[in-house]
């Protein structure tokens, strides 16, 4: 910088003999440009032809040009008339070259730099290798490697132009060795550090990196100390110092946090005041304080909450409840006071829908509790953009409240919607435990032509199945959001080659289908079908599927109606995290069919979040079919059976239940079955919406009611494991580790298990 100040003071001083006494330029030449051109010089001179110059303007030049950074350094000559400028340019960076660097990929290096101003094109300045140097020791820190060596070269090559080389030594990455807390009585330290985000690391530590240093990592853990403390009554709590230190030879680090604990203090009164919009007990309910108990922060900031989100349901968008504790220090308690102010009644003005290049704005507007030019209500408007996620036509829906300019009481809302692909064209050969080889394709569109309706062509062909299927469903067939689907279907079984009784059938099915909600979480469908079947036997049947035929025959015309109760309050129909799905289903034929039966099932899941990370759910479902009228049992097709990726797993799929007199698995007409499962991210990817973990006990079993009671101790099986799922961009993956417990000698045990395809 100095000797840049001694250049243009020198250059000033030359100037002032030159220009002294000033002149009319007729014209102005550049000299030295190697890359600039001549027309951005010119744009950044202050004079022009025809101008005077005199002595101060020559010093405006001079600074005018050195401010662009272009160049190094600059020259005014007088020739005549004719005013020269003369020019050096700096270098231009040609390339930026790492080597040794391996933790950190070249490219995001080279971000890092561009941040600073360096890249390549960009021109060259001396001063800015240090700039350099401590950016890129910035990005080792963060990962921990504080021993990290760099080494800069700068190599000139032709028309004026620099490369520049940087070495790299990392060196062993610095983790912590030891996180010390001191001054804490009430607590064992243990408990404390089991809060924090840091750790001295275990065997997940290489994916986590919860033992190497960050200073934004060591903030929380601190604000997640203090939070422990002030949740249990330790109103003074006070973090006094933290000391950071490094050993020598920048391996190991040591944390030492000094911390006051201070006393408990309890809870004297609780007290609401300001402008409550109705009766103060309608308020208290939700406050979930008790006097006489620790103070806790936590409680006390979700209970402000709890009375907010209870006046933005009756139209106060911008209330305000502020919570103000009055601390007694003699006796050792805190006085709660709530102040409430409610603000006026917010109206909403419009509904702005963005995002949605395909969709209408109509199959978004339906989906909407919240209404234009009505109350804000905080509760319709969560229950709409819940409701807009469940559809499946988005990936994600974000929505904002802003207040209308030069209004105080309306609001608008504004919806961005990250639209899914609508359509999907499939065609894949594949490969399923219970299925083997398969080959699959499907032309499917969940929103055709943006009007929400879903139509389907499809077709799956194994050893053991052929599956072509045509439907359509329209989710508002009236503006109600009564449903109508369509279905044409025909599929053939092998039920051999699933490892059960030796028969065949083929099925064709001619349907249609209503949908009619019942509440914003009840829904009850209705269903007519024709099914035409041609029902074969095998080349070494069993006794029961011959007497099956004796009685029955081999070609069926049926008329089955199916009714369908269905409860639905989760928050995401893939992979949910609170709520419960129920379902009530009911299948009959019809009298006057050739087989007459019935079958009813019912199935309960349930999802509790534990924290941010865990989920708890608890499946249960039951069922149970007889035949009715002439028909003697239950057509052995629709036969309940256990076992595979879905039920109890561990089991081979269809291998648990009553077996025929050959040994083969002939399914029951009755099946219970269930699971607990605690699911939860893979620990280096907390963050990810696509993957889960879970671990899991599943049991269940399937019996004939004739032979057995439906809770046969004996006939219980139950299996313990892991799971994996995978959202994939073609489908849902599924993997489990089972081991199962009570098999009987003949049940099959298939410990690894896979599925792939929508299991949610």
């Amino acid at each position: 910088m100095r000797a840049r100040l001694g250049c243009v003071l020198l250059l000033l001083g030359a100037a002032t003999q030159v220009f002294a006494e000033g002149f009319r330029i007729s014209d102005i030449r550049v000299e030295g440009l190697q890359r600039i051109t001549a027309g951005t010089v010119f744009n950044y001179l202050p004079v022009k032809p025809g101008d005077t110059i005199d002595l101060d303007q020559t010093s405006e030049i001079v600074r005018a040009l050195y401010k662009t950074g272009f160049f190094q350094d600059v020259r005014l000559e007088k020739h005549g008339d004719v005013l020269a400028v003369v020019v050096t340019e700096r270098p231009a960076i040609s390339e930026i070259n790492f080597s040794g660097n391996k933790s950190i990929d070249s490219d995001k290096l080279k971000e890092g730099l561009k941040d600073i101003g360096l890249a390549e094109g960009r021109t060259f300045e001396r001063s800015v290798l240090d700039r350099i140097e401590q950016e890129l020791e910035r990005q080792y820190y963060n990962q921990g490697k504080y021993a990290v060596s760099l080494t800069s070269t700068v190599t000139p090559l032709e028309r004026n132009r620099v490369s520049i080389d940087i070495d790299v030594i990392e060196g062993e990455t610095a983790l912590i060795k030891k996180i010390n807390i001191v001054g804490n009585t009430a607590f064992d330290e243990d408990d404390l550090l089991d809060e924090f985000e840091l750790s001295t690391g275990g065997w997940l530590s290489r994916f986590t990196r919860d033992n190497q240093y960050s200073r934004p990592k060591l903030a929380g853990d601190l604000e997640a100390l203090r939070s422990y403390y002030l949740d249990r009554g330790y109103v003074n709590f006070k973090i006094d110092s933290t000391q950071v230190t490094i050993t020598p030879d920048k391996k190991d680090i040591y944390i030492t946090i000094n911390i006051n604990e201070g006393a408990v203090y309890t809870i004297s009164d609780i007290r609401l005041a300001g402008d409550l919009v109705g009766e103060p007990d309608e308020y208290f309910p939700l406050i979930h304080l008790r006097r006489g108990e620790p103070f806790a922060r936590k409680a006390i900031v979700e209970s402000s909450d709890r009375v907010s989100a209870k006046l933005s349901d009756l139209g106060h968008a911008f209330a305000n409840v502020n919570s103000v504790p009055e601390i007694d220090e003699d006796k050792k308690t805190v006085a709660i006071t709530f102040f409430v102010d409610p603000g006026k009644r917010a109206y909403v003005r419009r509904i702005n829908i963005r995002g949605n290049s395909r969709t209408r704005d109509e199959v978004v507007r339906r989906e909407f509790r919240q209404m234009e030019s009505a109350w804000f209500s905080g509760e319709k408007l969560k229950l709409s953009r819940t409701r807009l996620q469940r559809t499946g036509y988005f990936d994600s829906v974000s929505v904002e409240t802003p207040s209308v300019p030069a209004s105080v009481d309306e609001v608008d809302i504004n919806v961005s919607v990250d639209e899914k692909p609508s359509g999907t064209l499939l065609a894949g050969l594949g490969y399923s435990q219970s299925d083997g080889v398969i080959l699959n394709a499907s032309v499917n569109q969940d929103n055709f032509a943006g009007t929400g309706k879903k139509v389907s062509l499809a077709l799956k062909t194994s050893s053991a199945n052929r599956h072509y299927q045509v439907s359509s469903t329209n989710p508002y067939y009236t503006i109600d959001g009564i449903s109508r689907g369509f279905d044409l279907i025909y599929k053939s079984t092998d039920f051999d080659e699933l490892d059960t009784a030796d028969y065949k059938t083929d099925d064709g099915i001619v349907g249609m289908s209503f949908g009619i909600p019942l509440s914003e979480f009840n829904r009850f469908n209705f269903g007519l079908a024709l099914h035409h079947i041609n029902f074969d036997v095998g080349t070494a049947p069993s006794q029961e599927v011959l007497d099956f035929q004796s009685a029955e025959g081999n070609e069926f015309l049926d008329f089955e109606i199916t009714l369908n109760w269905r409860h639905d309050s989760r928050n995401s129909a893939i992979f949910p995290r609170t709520g419960a799905l129920q379902s009530l289903f009911g299948e009959v034929s019809v009298p006057g069919s050739d087989l007459q039966y019935y079958k009813i099932s019912y199935e309960h899941r349930r999802y509790w979040e534990l924290t941010n990370e865990f989920v708890v759910s608890v499946n249960g479902e039951i069922a149970y079919g007889d035949a009715m009228g002439g028909t003697s049992i239950l057509p052995l097709w629709e036969n309940f059976y256990g076992g595979g990726p879905g039920n109890i797993r561990g089991f081979a799929a269809r291998s648990v239940g009553p077996r025929d007199s050959q040994g083969d698995s002939i399914g029951g007409n009755a099946m219970y079955a269930g699971s607990f499962e605690l699911l939860f991210p893979p620990p280096f990817m907390k963050n990810s919406e696509t993957i889960r973990l879970a671990a899991f006990v599943d049991f269940g079993s399937v019996v004939n009611l004739e032979n057995n009671g439906l809770f046969d101790t004996n006939e219980l099986r139950y299996s313990t494991g892991l799971g994996f799922s995978w959202l994939s961009p073609v489908g849902a993956l599924t993997i489990s580790y089972a081991i199962p417990f009570a098999a009987d000698s003949q049940d099959e045990k298939e410990q690894f298990q896979f599925s792939f395809g929508s299991t949610f």
